[in-house]
């Protein structure tokens, strides 16, 4: 019998570097630093991609996007997500719903979540109570407590269309 369910997750991390916001969820979010990475380094967007490819064992974003490749210097990771949306979609899967968690100290992420929320749903064709983005803290501890970068992890469950 063949399942109606996934599950799968992701966690991402950059470091921060020069520049004057971070993108999260495809929002650009003022910040004093800026993103260490070859896309835009949208850590919300990288773990979800790696959530939704991992449910259906298709890999990694490293593996679609691969950072040796010209083309996605400085890509707008929307276009990953609606990537893997598509990729899900074909094989008859959609997600029914996705948990992010975005861990740092700064920048605040609360007053950008609802932003954040809509854009994914937006872009996964969901409804907004399926998307849920929050954030916490590790209370200083480790590079994310010293301000030295900024990860994120996203569960996401997918069912049959």
């Amino acid at each position: 019998m063949s399942a109606s369910i996934r599950i799968g997750q992701g966690f991402d991390v950059h470091a921060f570097g020069e520049g004057d916001h971070v993108m999260l969820a495809g929002v650009r979010v003022a910040h004093d630093r800026g993103i260490v990475a070859h896309s835009d380094g949208d850590v919300v967007l990288h773990a979800l991609c790696d959530a939704l490819l991992g449910a259906l064992a298709l890999g990694d974003i490293g593996r679609h996007f691969p950072p040796s490749d010209p083309q996605w210097k400085d890509a707008d990771s929307r276009a990953f997500l609606r990537h893997c949306d598509h990729l899900i979609r074909n094989r008859g899967w959609m997600a029914g719903n996705v948990d992010i968690t975005v861990i740092c100290e700064r920048p605040r992420v609360g007053p950008h979540a609802e932003a954040m929320r809509r854009v994914i749903a937006l872009d996964l064709g969901i409804e907004l109570d399926a998307v849920s983005v929050k954030a916490t803290t590790t209370e200083t501890l480790g590079f994310t407590g010293r301000g030295e970068g900024i990860a994120a992890q996203a569960v996401c469950l997918l069912i049959r269309t």
